[in-house]
C-alpha cells in the first residue's frame, strides 16, 4: 500500500471521495463482518500506516482540531505553566458548547510551535488519544474518521487501507 503523507493531496483526495468515503461507513455500518475482525483490520493498518508518518512534519490536527479539555487536563497544563487554574482558563480556553468542557481558544493550537507540541508530556487526553484509531469498537466511531480523512495522514490512510481490504465484502452487498 502506498502511503501518501502530503496533507494537501490528502485534502483533495478527502474531498473527492468523501462520498465513496460515506458509502463505505454505510457498509461497516451494515454489515455482517465481527466488530473485532474490523478492529483488527483497523489495528494492523493502523500499526503500518503510523510507522511510516512523522507527525511532526504535518501537525495538521494541532492545526484545525480543537481537543476537548476537562477538568485533570486544565489542572495538569495549568500546573506546567505555573499558573492558577482560573488564569490558565481566561487565557487560553473556551467553553465547548457541543462537548461537556473546553476548547482552547484559537487555532492552531496556542502551544503549537514549529509543528512541535510545546506542552507534549502535559497535553489534554484528547490530544494523546488522536487519532483514535487504537480504540476498540471503530465501526461505532467511524464518522469521526471519516470526518479526520481530510486532517490527519494516518487516518486518511488507514480508512484508505480499510477500504482495499474490505473491497471484496463491500462488493459482495450490492
Amino acid at each position: 500500500m502506498k502511503i501518501e503523507n502530503d496533507i494537501a493531496v490528502i485534502e483533495k483526495l478527502a474531498q473527492q471521495r468523501e462520498r465513496e468515503n460515506w458509502d463505505f461507513r454505510c457498509f461497516l455500518k451494515g454489515s455482517d463482518l465481527a466488530v473485532a475482525k474490523i478492529d483488527s483490520i483497523v489495528a494492523e493498518l493502523y500499526r503500518a500506516v503510523s510507522t511510516q508518518i512523522d507527525c511532526t512534519l504535518c501537525a495538521n490536527c494541532c492545526k484545525v482540531i480543537q481537543p476537548v479539555l476537562n477538568e485533570a487536563d486544565i489542572a495538569k497544563l495549568a500546573r506546567h505553566l505555573r499558573l492558577d487554574i482560573t488564569e490558565f482558563t481566561s487565557r487560553f480556553l473556551i467553553e465547548d458548547e457541543g462537548e461537556d468542557g473546553f476548547v482552547f481558544n484559537a487555532r492552531p493550537c496556542p502551544f503549537l510551535a514549529n509543528n512541535h507540541c510545546t506542552v507534549y508530556e502535559h497535553r489534554p487526553h484528547d490530544c494523546r488519544s488522536y487519532p483514535h484509531l487504537h480504540k476498540k469498537d471503530f465501526v461505532f466511531r467511524v464518522n469521526q474518521a471519516v470526518s479526520n480523512c481530510s486532517v490527519c495522514p494516518i487516518v486518511f490512510n488507514v480508512y484508505e487501507g480499510l477500504k482495499q481490504a474490505l473491497r471484496p465484502a463491500a462488493h459482495r452487498l450490492r
